[in-house]
């Protein structure tokens, strides 16, 4: 009988803060000045979420940045900042996690689920133009939440052309494609809202924490006020110009979803590692990805070379010929060799992989999603950490081989 290959490495261990990350924590920590506003006399230095927005923006080539305490709160602002309300349909592609439709929920409103690709796991620009030409809202909003899942990136110019000529707004989910570009022109400044994550598995590490950055000045206001800023809104650093904040922060409720000092201060030192670490990602994506697709019954997407410019902190596949118990089996095999592969095609949602039919506080489509559910049941992912080496890439794919192996016996 042959010896069953093992992988030790856990790669579910995130990535260790930098030491200048660490070094301006401590620094903050003593000061005691955690919380993002507070009296700022003549001569200080700018807090650091204030920093952080101005960096941040600065990257992005947009005008206004704000800091808030996670991506799916600024999801959420952005979604109420373009006029979503209750009752409200938003569009969505089906394959995301559960923090988006958890913020249209937030808002009070529905998902329209929209079709995805089987062959980039991106969204169904046919099934998009169906769905937005087939509904109006009472509020007279038409928004699609386009999330960049697992960072595979839709081709933007086209979609862009679907949404204008529908006069569909666009908001940007891009808690996986930091960094990344769609022919040369970063992710989250298409449409009129892109929204960042710096949680802990995120291209910035921050434990927990999201930016929000747009060129309308009527929406960063509105975000900023939403935010909580309290009359404070002088203290961020991409900001509009006082006039803006006039018109509406008699009407804006607090919602009290502020980024920290401590977080800003772990994540702007990582701003500057995001080329650094978007290199060392592809190389390992791609190593990974030419190990996989030599093995029997797995289907690698297709990526369009030369404009989707990606930054894969994990991979995923498709398995074929393989039933649900199949599936499992795999599953296990991978597990008992040491190695961590998530599978959003359990019956029940496990981790963090769910699927739309598990999301119970979603009004349940009366339309059929065959697309969707041909991907999801099928699909696998695994997270690359950045200390992936060339041995453990070699180990993985003999893991994964040997795993499916034995599923088709």
């Amino acid at each position: 009988m042959t010896e069953m290959t093992k992988f030790s490495k856990d790669l579910s261990k995130p990535d260790p803060i930098p030491e200048s990350g660490i070094a301006e924590a401590i620094k903050i920590m003593k000061t005691g000045k955690l919380h993002r506003y507070g009296e700022i006399k003549s001569g200080s230095s700018m807090p650091e979420a204030m920093q952080l927005e101005k960096e941040f923006a600065e990257y992005m080539g947009l005008n206004y940045c704000v800091g808030v305490n996670s991506c799916g709160c600024s999801i959420f602002l952005a979604l109420k900042a373009v006029g979503v309300q209750f009752g409200d349909q938003v569009l969505m592609n089906a394959f995301t996690l559960a923090p988006v439709p958890g913020a249209i929920a937030h808002c009070g409103a529905q998902p329209v689920l929209v079709e995805v690709d089987e062959k980039n796991y991106t969204i169904c620009l046919k099934d998009l133009k169906k769905k937005a030409e087939s509904f109006e809202n009472p509020s007279g909003t038409k928004v699609l939440l386009l999330s960049h899942m697992r960072g595979h990136i839709v081709d933007m110019e086209e979609l862009m052309k679907v949404c204008d000529e529908l006069k569909v707004t666009v908001v940007e989910d891009c808690a996986h494609t930091m960094a990344a570009s769609w022919n040369g022109r970063l992710t989250g400044t298409f449409g009129k809202i892109g929204c960042f994550s710096t949680q802990t598995f995120k291209h910035i590490n921050s434990g927990e924490g999201g930016l929000l950055v747009t060129n309308d000045e009527d929406v960063a206001a509105k975000v900023i006020l939403y935010s909580g800023s309290y009359m404070l809104y002088k203290q961020h650093g991409a900001r509009p110009e006082e006039e803006v904040f006039k018109k509406w922060k008699s009407d804006i409720p607090n919602f009290s979803m502020r980024m920290s000092n401590l977080a800003a201060a772990v994540a702007r030192p990582q701003l500057k590692m995001l080329k650094e670490r978007s290199e060392a990602w592809m190389s390992k994506y791609l190593e990974l990805e030419s190990v996989f697709e030599k093995i029997e019954n797995i289907k690698m997407p297709t990526r369009a070379k030369g404009k989707e410019n990606f930054v894969p902190s994990s991979i995923q596949f498709l398995t074929e010929n393989l039933g649900y118990q199949e599936m499992i089996k795999f599953q296990k095999g991978c597990a008992e060799r040491g190695l961590t592969v998530k599978w959003f095609g359990h019956d029940d949602a496990i981790g963090f992989t769910s699927r739309y039919e598990h999301w119970g506080y979603v009004t349940k489509p009366d339309y059929e999603m065959p697309g969707t559910n041909g991907v999801m049941r099928r699909l696998f992912d695994m997270r690359i950490p950045m200390s992936m080496t060339d041995e453990d890439v070699e180990l993985i794919g003999k893991v994964v081989e040997e795993a499916m192996h034995d599923a088709m016996l």
